[in-house]
């Protein structure tokens, strides 16, 4: 069964369908995005639905499904509590006790978290009892500084307003002065924060070594990848575009686009090429020293795949050149032709760009005057043969 095209380039689609120009058929975008004509209606036809302009069930009403039987499932666990303390109660030669209790229903597959709460009992206490040596403060004050570490870790720029935003998002609030002092005594500055010296920014040390050493050459699909961030303005703020781009053919096979420059650009460009090649164990990732590239999720990611990372070196764009080439295609094609009044606009001309001309209409020396399209439908029966 063929993997599912990521949402965000399902939006990315229907968004061109639907501003297409006079003349233009809905055939004509499906062709040029790559997808079948029917899966192209069906999913106009639900984004219809999700707008209200047609009857039927949105994905809001699948979501809220998928919630109910949750809190199903919750509810059953609940009862099960409930059950179990009222035999635990009516034994009397057990002492009465909710601890001892609350350790056999996790110990059952019963979260610690629910039956605290069907039982009305604290969290800390709970704790505190079966580890004698933390205090309820300080079980607090961990869980605050770990919240704050985990998004330190994963955008080291920010400062610790930002990570309190962050913590407080995980489920950790706190005071913007709390986690000043938590920043401060475990000494997690950010990046842009304190004064450097004359060589400018310090850059940070590299996850993975140089596996490529600027030979930008495959053999093969799905051997090296190359991936970057570009950043463009538009009336509303900034728009950002990570891309995933493979050597073999020169087709991007993954991005993502967004208003933020955070760890998760990264991660879901690379979870949509992933999602759009299939199996991708032991290719080559090769990207530039930057922190959404150093992060804890992004090198998570890359080790969930059985990916290999590769990094160059810094200040030193010919590291990844072949990338760079393809972000001043798209400067010179789309980016600097106008200026954009929306972030929407700006998305739209660059996937639409991408995907029909880059990939569909424009010939490449490289590769025999074929398109990245054409070359990889060529060439994969050969390399299929070779291996």
């Amino acid at each position: 069964m063929p993997a599912p095209y990521p949402r965000e380039f399902r939006d990315d689609v229907v968004r061109v369908a639907r501003s297409r120009e006079d003349g233009v058929t809905v055939a004509q975008i499906a062709k040029d995005f790559g997808v079948h004509e029917m899966t192209l209606h069906k999913w106009i036809r639900q984004a219809d639905i999700d707008d209200g302009n047609r009857p039927g069930k949105t994905r809001e009403d699948s979501t809220e499904l998928r919630e109910l039987r949750r809190r199903n499932r919750l509810l059953e666990q609940e009862n099960e509590v409930l059950r179990r303390a009222a035999a635990y109660l009516s034994q009397a030669n057990l002492p009465k006790r909710w601890y001892p209790l609350v350790e056999e229903l996790a110990a059952d597959g019963i979260p610690v978290a629910v039956s605290l709460r069907v039982l009305k009992l604290s969290r800390a206490p709970f704790y505190r009892w079966r580890r004698h040596s933390v205090t309820a403060t300080e079980l607090v004050e961990a869980h605050r500084a770990n919240a704050l570490f985990d998004a330190h870790r994963d955008d080291p720029e920010f400062g610790h307003r930002f990570l309190r935003d962050e913590a407080e998002a995980s489920g950790e609030p706190m005071a913007e002065r709390t986690a000043w002092r938590i920043c401060r005594d475990n000494r997690w500055w950010s990046t842009f924060g304190k004064k450097r010296g004359r060589a400018g920014k310090q850059p940070g040390p590299p996850v993975h070594d140089d596996k490529v050493r600027r030979d930008f050459t495959a053999i093969q699909a799905n051997e090296l990848w190359l991936t970057d961030i570009s950043e463009h303005p538009t009336s509303e703020g900034k728009l950002y575009l990570c891309a995933v781009k493979d050597v073999f053919s020169g087709r991007i096979v993954g991005y993502s686009i967004d208003s933020r420059m955070k760890s998760r650009l990264a991660v879901n460009a690379l979870e949509m090429a992933v999602a759009r090649r299939g199996d991708v164990a032991g290719c080559v990732v090769h990207s530039d020293r930057g922190s959404q590239f150093r992060s804890r999720k992004y090198v998570a990611a890359i080790r969930r795949h059985y990916l290999i990372g590769s990094m160059g070196r810094v200040s030193a764009a010919g590291d990844n050149a072949a990338m760079e080439s393809f972000f001043a295609l798209l400067q010179k094609n789309v980016l600097n032709r106008k200026a954009w009044r929306t972030r929407d606009e700006l998305r739209t001309a660059i996937i639409t760009w991408i995907e029909r001309t880059y990939h569909r209409r424009r010939r490449q020396a490289r590769l025999g005057r074929l398109t990245p399209i054409e070359y990889e439908t060529i060439m994969a029966p050969k390399t299929a043969l070779a291996a």
